[in-house]
Formats: structure tokens, C-alpha cells, sequence
């Protein structure tokens, strides 16, 4: 058990607004002082695509034995294991909205996303390749759906749905990552 002694210092890069992951300038989730924006759809689309930049950020900088570190034990969560995860759920997305027969999960059965999060640079490539891939598969999928009322796959999902679940999920997850590369190497910041 790491004892609070133990624990690294908190620290940010950012000079502007110490209580930020970088500065504005330096954020890519920034759009540059540009208009915000335009229509439900742009927003949605928008909000997810900063949530998954938030993601890569808190891994930014680690190698692999610090992405795979379980930081708050008995969790089997790691920031590797969330991006084996959100890989996961990417696919399982494109479950949801189709007719077909399922795709097959990427890592085995559940919780596996997690359990094969080790430290190896192979598996970590391999996750962040999976991730890409499954959010480009969706992305390009859901593309087909310009209209947020319609309601596709064997359930009937309306897209605005699907789209609102995943930032919600990517939500979620990212406010797990801030406490987890906090607990790897201190490093604080929204």
C-alpha cells in the first residue's frame, strides 16, 4: 500500500491557469478563439472529439509500465486499461447500430480490457492502434447518419442517443484518468 510519503508531487505545465493540464495556446481542444460550434450535430461531434483528446493527453509522456501502473488498488484500472476499453465499447458501439451479426469482442471476455493491460510497449501500440481504429469504424459508420432523430440497428437507437452516450462514457472515463496519472507521477490539470 503506497503511503501518502509515497506519493509523488503534484505538478502542471501550465503557466496561465495553474489548476489547467496546459496552457490555452498549448491545448488542442482549443479552438483557437475561433466561433464555437454550429448546430446540435457539430457540437456533439466536437464534445467527443475534446473528451478523446483529453484521453491521449493523460497518457501522454508515459512509457509503458507507467500506463498499465493499477494506481488505486483493488482496481484493475489502469489509464491502459481504459484505452483497451474505450476500444472495446467503440466496437461494441457499431453493435448497437447495425442489423448484422455482431462484431467480436477485441479482447475476450469481460473485463479482459482491463486484466490484459500489462506492461509491454507491444500491447500498449496495440491498444492505441485499436482505439483508432474502432472510433474511425464508428466515426465513418455513424457519418451515414447525418440526422440525429434517426434510429438504426436492431434496437432502434436514435443517433443523438449514441452520441450522447459516448460522451458521457468518454466523460466519465477521462475524469478516472485525472486521477490516475496523478496517482502515476503527479501531474494535475483538467
Amino acid at each position: 500500500m503506497r503511503r501518502m510519503s509515497d506519493a509523488p508531487a503534484r505538478w502542471t505545465t501550465a503557466t496561465v491557469y495553474p489548476d489547467m493540464w496546459a496552457d490555452p495556446d498549448d491545448d488542442p481542444r482549443n479552438n483557437n478563439g475561433g466561433p464555437g460550434s454550429e448546430g446540435e450535430l457539430a457540437t456533439l461531434r466536437d464534445g467527443l472529439r475534446d473528451f478523446r483528446l483529453t484521453l491521449r493527453m493523460k497518457c501522454e509522456g508515459l512509457d509503458a509500465e507507467q500506463l498499465a501502473r493499477r494506481s488505486v488498488p483493488p482496481s484493475t484500472m489502469s489509464l491502459l486499461g481504459l484505452v483497451r476499453h474505450l476500444a472495446e465499447v467503440e466496437r461494441d458501439w457499431r453493435n448497437w447500430i447495425t442489423d448484422g451479426e455482431p462484431l467480436p469482442k477485441l479482447y475476450g471476455e469481460k473485463d479482459a480490457d482491463f486484466h490484459g493491460a500489462v506492461a509491454e510497449q507491444a500491447v500498449v501500440d496495440a491498444a492505441f492502434a485499436d482505439l483508432e481504429r474502432e472510433q474511425a469504424a464508428l466515426d465513418a459508420e455513424l457519418a451515414e447518419h447525418p440526422d440525429l432523430g434517426a434510429r438504426v440497428g436492431r434496437e432502434k437507437i436514435a443517433i443523438r442517443e449514441l452520441m450522447v452516450h459516448r460522451i458521457d462514457e468518454y466523460a466519465r472515463h477521462c475524469g478516472h484518468a485525472d486521477l490516475l496519472r496523478e496517482c502515476v507521477d503527479g501531474r494535475v490539470g483538467q
